[in-house]
């Protein structure tokens, strides 16, 4: 039952942030954007997308070792590319992560391993966001003249960076309550992991190229969108706007981002001076991306052997 109602809670935010973002917007400004669309661009978004995951992939690849959890490359891609069907494809409060966590403990890994791999998985990724983001503010407060936009991209960057900072010097502690209180025992563990990723000689450069490419290619798949209605925005001001609309994005408090990034583009894209109805636009397209994407990710899931496994026990539950 609680589970019903975080779907049904999470489906309402997105809507009523769908409805917000589009109630002042000129509906005829968006159908002429609509219309000019170029596929060529869209089909790159797609394909950018999909060398997101790969790089993805092999950045979890890196991290599974360390827990205890292995996985090959192929293995990392294909569990990546069903969590982007879970993610995008379907309303539901399972979500990508849980069923990578599934699918890696279902190797023979067990559970503990395979939930340290998914979280140290998506702890590293944020703390490389978090320091993009602070890293390109100097840039982004020439862009964004407003008082207020200025104080809430600080806010929420060094809010981000400090818990990814601190989450890191929380594996730094050696006091033996850490590891024997039951609250702390597996944050701390998860923070020991990302620790030895991040800062070993051999996985730590591979895992902050590979880091910041992901989140590079978010700005390019972005841009490819942008230059699939013709916006006028620059791919600086695109490399500047995404970040931190991604950083928002990840709340898990709507369907698949829906409803936050498309209010969030909407607000970014006029602290820019830039119109938004194009952010809006952008931010649909964007979505839409990501759900085609999903939509593959769905039939690797269907032609998954864990997927026919599943299907096989369910069957014979229901014989017995």
């Amino acid at each position: 039952m609680r589970q019903i109602l975080l779907v049904a809670l999470k489906i309402l935010v997105s809507g009523a942030l769908l409805y917000l973002a589009l109630r002042g917007v000129n509906v005829s400004a968006i159908l002429a954007r609509m219309n000019q669309i170029n596929l060529g661009w869209i089909a790159v978004a797609i394909a950018m997308t999909l060398v997101q995951i790969l790089l993805g992939a092999l950045r979890w690849r890196e991290i599974t070792a360390l827990c205890g959890a292995p996985l090959s490359a192929a293995q990392a891609l294909r569990f990546n590319m069903i969590g982007a069907f879970f993610n995008q494809s379907l309303p539901s409060s399972i979500g990508g992560d849980a069923v990578r966590l599934w699918l890696v403990s279902r190797t023979g890994a067990g559970w503990r391993a395979a939930t340290y791999s998914v979280l140290v998985d998506r702890a590293i990724g944020l703390v490389a966001l978090a320091i993009l983001i602070v890293a390109s503010l100097p840039w982004s407060y020439q862009l964004i003249g407003d008082a207020r936009g200025r104080a809430a991209l600080s806010l929420i960057d060094f809010g981000a960076l400090a818990a990814g900072l601190a989450f890191l010097a929380f594996g730094r502690l050696s006091w033996a309550w850490l590891t024997a209180w039951l609250p702390t025992k597996h944050i701390h563990a998860c923070a020991v992991i990302a620790n030895k990723v991040i800062f070993s000689r051999q996985s730590g450069p591979k895992i902050a190229v590979l880091s910041l490419a992901v989140h590079v290619l978010a700005v390019v798949i972005a841009w490819a969108v942008v230059r699939s209605i013709a916006a006028p925005a620059t791919f600086p001001q695109v490399f500047l706007l995404i970040p931190p609309i991604m950083l928002i994005t990840m709340l898990p408090i709507s369907i698949a981002g829906w409803g936050v990034r498309e209010a969030t583009m909407m607000v970014a894209f006029g602290y820019a001076g830039l119109p938004q109805a194009d952010g809006l636009v952008v931010s649909i397209l964007f979505g839409a991306v990501s759900f085609a994407v999903g939509a593959i990710g769905g039939l690797v899931w269907v032609f998954s052997a864990e997927k026919a496994a599943k299907g096989s026990a369910a069957m014979e539950l229901q014989e017995q």
